[in-house]
């Protein structure tokens, strides 16, 4: 299936909106890393904000004060997680242990 031809309005529409999402999930990590936000929290927003839905495990694992990449994969394996996997489809037994693991 063809993508659609999108309008150069349209386009620069599309294009605004990307940026601005991920200028929010950049705040939200620098927010955690600072530690201002905890992860449940995160989690707790996750579930009504559909730009924090799409932020990958990952990301937000290694933006926790002392969480790198391999330790947040590590994690990740112990809980069940895949590697690919969003914020928005984690199921109520890894959020629990996410939030048991980190608060």
């Amino acid at each position: 299936m063809p993508l659609p031809k999108l309008t150069p309005e349209q386009r620069a529409a599309a294009l605004e909106k990307a940026s601005a999402a991920r200028r929010a999930r950049a705040e939200l990590k620098k927010e955690v890393k600072e530690g201002k936000v905890t992860l449940s929290e995160v989690l707790k927003k996750a579930d009504g904000d559909k730009i924090i839905a799409n932020m990958k495990v990952s990301a937000l694992l290694g933006s926790l004060p002392g969480i790198g990449a391999a330790k947040s994969k590590q994690i990740m394996e112990k809980i069940g997680i895949s590697d690919s996997r969003r914020l928005g489809g984690l199921g109520p037994h890894q959020k629990e242990a996410l939030i048991e693991r980190f608060g």
